[in-house]
């Protein structure tokens, strides 16, 4: 009786999750088209506030808000994610980021999310804009703020430094974490 080789499959998979990969990541290093991106960032702004009263307040108060309007994830086996944005003090951009990361395991669909991260602090601020690669998973200042019952914050996460938001996810994903991207500054002056 003959097995069935299951090599060649898996090797296809293994090949698209490398091209999945290589697709989210290779986007780095395409022109950024800055005017593009400021009206998605305020358009992905003006929703943000429509999630909760609290938000344009926290926002308001935030030494800076950095804003990633669409963070796309996607892969077989091995996957990556990439999203391009900006860092914004007092209502302005002062400059633009991306975040991207890859992972391998147990990773199957495709999802896309936006994400946004006030600096409630000037020195949380600062770490942020000296770092080379901050990841919001490795900080311990950073509280992933969740809604409870009626839609309130639990309001000891209100009070560290760096506050992360996740919404409006679309596709079919079973993650949808910050933990592991990296965020690196992009230089926009070519």
């Amino acid at each position: 009786m003959k097995t069935k080789n299951t090599q060649p499959l898996m090797s296809r998979i293994w090949t698209l999750g490398l091209l999945v990969l290589a697709a989210s990541l290779g986007t780095v290093a395409v022109a950024l088209d800055t005017a593009a991106l400021d009206k998605e960032v305020s358009a992905t702004l003006d929703h943000f506030y429509t999630l909760n009263d609290q938000n344009k307040s926290l926002a308001e108060h935030a030494t800076g808000v950095l804003v990633f309007p669409a963070v796309t994830k996607a892969g077989v086996g091995v996957g990556g994610e990439h999203g391009n944005g900006a860092l914004l003090e007092k209502g302005k951009t002062v400059a633009y980021y991306s975040t991207s990361g890859a992972s391998v395991g147990l990773t199957l669909g495709a999802s896309r999310h936006s994400e946004v991260v006030l600096f409630n602090t000037q020195e949380a601020l600062d770490k942020f804009v000296n770092s080379k690669g901050w990841s919001i998973g490795a900080d311990a200042s950073v509280a992933v703020v969740k809604t409870g019952a009626g839609g309130r914050y639990d309001t000891q996460s209100l009070t560290k430094p760096v506050l992360a938001f996740v919404f409006g996810e679309k596709g079919l994903m079973g993650d949808v974490s910050l933990a592991g991207g990296k965020i690196n500054k992009l230089d926009t002056s070519k």
